[in-house]
């Protein structure tokens, strides 16, 4: 899998665009600026994004040409972003350190997923919050990107069951047409949800 993203983040061009995505944007514009941890950020769209909104922006990826693209979108946009090479499983997170937790289409299988998201949460603040936009089972009637194996898309349940211990503000699925890049590109299938921990 990091020789697959290896290869991906290698090409010249943002291969997912270098705009945020529109569910993160609209929910960066609308609260107060603090710490944002994203992981598996890939090219730094969205951190570049938060960043530049007055954030202070943790990001990590396992992919060195994602760290490197998104250090030089940081710069062309005149932000810091601190940005480490890191797998999620393993990359050890102090607790109650963020404001804000935003996965952005990363898409764990299903036999560890619970596990990940538990560890992200135990790094949120009392009081902040947890964003997720992936791609739901549905997306595999769509070619506009994502996993093709069905344990690795979302369903509505599985963010309920994974986050019981939030708040859960906004949790919904909706078709959308996604203009992201050349990878994320055309009708799609995403569950999105946005989660406070009281």
């Amino acid at each position: 899998m990091r020789e697959f993203w290896e290869e991906r983040f290698k090409r010249e061009d943002y291969v997912y665009g270098v705009h945020p995505n529109l569910f993160f944007k609209t929910f960066i514009d609308g609260v107060q600026p603090g710490r944002i941890l994203l992981p598996a950020e890939g090219e730094g769209r969205n951190a570049v994004y938060a960043a530049n909104r007055g954030w202070e922006v943790d990001a990590f990826d396992f992919s060195l040409n994602a760290r490197k693209k998104a250090l030089e979108l940081a710069r062309r946009v005149g932000v810091s972003i601190d940005y480490l090479v890191a797998d999620i499983e393993f990359h050890e997170l102090e607790e109650e350190m963020y404001d804000a937790i935003a996965l952005v289409h990363v898409h764990f299988h299903k036999s560890n997923r619970s596990y990940i998201h538990r560890k992200l949460v135990s790094s949120l603040k009392t009081g902040g919050f947890f964003l997720i936009e992936a791609f739901s089972g549905d997306q595999l009637r769509y070619g506009s990107g994502g996993p093709r194996d069905r344990e690795m898309l979302y369903e509505l349940s599985d963010l309920q069951s994974d986050f019981n211990g939030l708040e859960i503000e906004t949790l919904y699925k909706k078709n959308i047409e996604l203009d992201e890049g050349l990878f994320h590109k055309g009708p799609a299938s995403v569950v999105r949800m946005i989660a406070l921990k009281a």
